[in-house]
């Protein structure tokens, strides 16, 4: 913040600097920008955020303002899930992201039958083959019945069927708006689910989609 007859606009928005008194100053220059000052007119901040980093330093006429600003935005969190077939053998991964309207799973398949599968989000971090029962079942922290055309669902961890090509191979995004990462990754965990067969998207408990063909525990 500036007194006048310093325009505010002229600076970042919101940054704060360290007091600084230049009544001998002809320029000051801050973040690389230069930018006039009145002769005999201190430089006074009221205020100094602890987040910015702030020296001052003075050459001659000229007094110097570096600052370091915070980065304006963080990385995204992410978790992934390393998917496993009955035989231990890795068949794809699932990195999920969060996103402020929910969960978004960047899912790729490597090696899974040709048909199409269920795809779950399950309530246990635990993937012991074959049958990966120690899954259990649906991630489905309201109680909700089960099935995304079910007047009473869906579970959260309710999501539309996977479409796998001959070779295998398949690479799709779901947002899942149901669920946020932090719990996903709570003490007991979660893990992503594919089944033998599709889902109907109203039986409950599990959509009648059969036998769990590929299991991988959500993780950091």
């Amino acid at each position: 913040v500036f007194p006048t007859p310093f325009d505010n606009s002229a600076c970042s928005a919101g940054a704060a600097i360290g007091a600084s008194v230049a009544t001998k100053a002809s320029m000051v220059a801050m973040s690389g920008a230069i930018m006039p000052a009145p002769l005999a007119m201190p430089l006074m901040v009221t205020s100094v955020s602890p987040s910015l980093a702030v020296t001052d330093a003075y050459f001659g006429n000229v007094s110097v303002v570096m600052i370091a600003l915070p980065a304006l935005a963080q990385a995204a969190e992410t978790a992934k899930a390393a998917l496993k077939n009955p035989d231990g053998q890795d068949v794809g991964t699932v990195t999920l992201t969060a996103v402020p309207t929910g969960v978004l799973l960047d899912v790729d398949v490597t090696n899974l039958p040709e048909g199409t599968h269920a795809f779950h989000i399950h309530e246990t971090g635990l993937c012991e083959g074959p049958d990966f029962k120690s899954a259990g079942g649906h991630y489905n922290p309201e109680e909700d019945k089960h099935g995304l055309m079910n007047p009473a669902g869906p579970h959260a961890g309710d999501m539309p069927n996977i479409h796998v090509p001959a070779n295998g191979q398949l690479r799709i995004e779901v947002l899942n708006q149901m669920v946020n990462l932090d719990s996903l990754l709570d003490e007991e965990g979660t893990a992503i689910v594919v089944h033998e067969g599709p889902n109907d998207y109203t039986s409950d408990p599990a959509g009648d989609a059969g036998p769990r063909l590929a299991c991988g525990v959500i993780a950091k």
